[in-house]
């Protein structure tokens, strides 16, 4: 279900969480655009903590778009293997590295529209590289923000693309990234999937889930 929310409710929604978590910000570690990517194509479906834990032994190798477009895969994998569907991330990566230095002589993309292009990167990938990289305005939509939009009835639907466009049009946007590190924050350190730290919630007047808990005690 949806609530109405009026631009007093979107400026105390982020308000209060720039108050719980002031320091949101990308957790993974990078040094380089490419690196980004490669570090947001293996997290998918795992959390950033395991991805840090293994590119802090990867980056030392292999960091550059040189080096993952001519990596054998089974040495990837071995790499990679505890992110989960490491074949399938394996095969993204070199693709991905192959065509970022053949069509774009080794430069990572700075539009989404280029980035989606990339084999292996959705439109979440590409929000995040773009956000996070080249500091563009965008709301890159994970199982996190899925889960707290939905919770918080800001959106309705299990389609992160559809959450996305739904977020785009209630949140000004220059504040589309900030919203983004703050809704992640918040879903993986209060807002959990499983046992949501409702006591420590100072949204829970917004919270449809919470609101249906009062409504059938």
């Amino acid at each position: 279900m949806k609530r109405k929310y009026t631009k007093e409710d979107i400026d105390f929604l982020i308000d209060t969480l720039e108050k719980m978590y002031p320091d949101a910000h990308c957790e993974l570690n990078y040094n380089t655009t490419f690196e980004l990517l490669v570090a947001v194509i293996l997290s998918a479906q795992c959390t950033d903590k395991r991805v840090n834990q293994v590119t802090d032994v990867l980056f030392k190798d292999y960091s550059t778009v040189e080096q993952f477009a001519n990596i054998d895969a089974k040495v990837l994998e071995k790499y990679i293997f505890s992110c989960g569907f490491y074949k399938n991330k394996t095969k993204s990566i070199i693709a991905c590295a192959k065509e970022v230095l053949t069509k774009y002589n080794g430069q990572v993309p700075n539009t989404i529209e280029e980035l989606v292009k990339l084999p292996g990167v959705g439109r979440k990938t590409a929000n995040v590289v773009y956000a996070e990289a080249f500091k563009g305005n965008a709301i890159a939509v994970d199982t996190h923000v899925k889960r707290v939009s939905n919770r918080l009835g800001l959106a309705k639907s299990d389609n992160p693309e559809k959450v996305e466009m739904t977020l785009r049009k209630l949140i000004p946007q220059e504040k589309w990234t900030r919203l983004h590190h703050l809704f992640i924050f918040f879903g993986r350190y209060t807002c959990h999937s499983q046992n949501p730290d409702c006591q420590n919630c100072k949204l829970t007047n917004y919270c449809i889930e919470n609101n249906k808990r009062k409504v059938n005690i």
